[in-house]
């Protein structure tokens, strides 16, 4: 079958180009540029799904002192949530006083989102914002859940590439498939 591939023991077709992809980076790159002009952002990076976008987002953000920085969680096993967010590394920089944009993959659950926005305002953060590449609205667990910038919003589908894994494979895909 055309478009479709295979990573693991799953088979995945075409979801999203990275032209598509690329296009609302752009977008939600210039709103925060907008937003965040003469203020000196920390983008923190959850590794390990968001590095590909972090990456492609960071280069469009044009403010003079931006910094970004990465921090571990993992709340998935397979296709689905564990319902437990796990912190596999600490924030390395001192957030008190800054305005930290935390820079994610994916929204399900919103888990992970939740647990980040109080660690970083229990450090001091003053402003905290959250810049998602995917949005699944119909997942949500945590409503009271504030995003930011988002560049799209998908439904409750297992996706793949563009830094997003099944069981840590498939990040390297420059598209992002769904599961079939």
């Amino acid at each position: 079958m055309e478009g479709v591939i295979q990573v693991s023991d799953r088979y995945f077709k075409k979801y999203l180009s990275q032209d598509k992809i690329l296009a609302e980076v752009d977008r939600v790159a210039a709103q925060i540029n907008a937003d965040l002009a003469g203020t000196a952002p920390l983008f923190l990076c959850v590794l390990n799904g968001a590095f590909v976008f972090a990456a492609d987002l960071f280069r469009r953000i044009h403010i003079q002192d931006a910094e970004i920085s990465f921090v571990r969680m993992k709340s998935y096993d397979g296709l689905a949530t564990t319902g437990t967010v796990r912190a596999l590394s600490s924030i390395p920089e001192n957030v008190a006083g800054r305005t930290v944009v935390v820079v994610e993959d994916i929204v399900d659950s919103g888990y992970t989102l939740e647990r980040m926005v109080r660690w970083l305002k229990e450090l001091g953060a003053v402003d905290v914002r959250i810049a998602v590449l995917l949005n699944k609205p119909k997942a949500r667990k945590v409503e009271s859940l504030t995003i930011d910038y988002c560049c799209m919003e998908i439904p409750n589908d297992f996706i793949v590439g563009y830094g997003l894994d099944y069981n840590e494979v498939g990040r390297n895909l420059p598209d992002i498939y769904v599961v079939t």
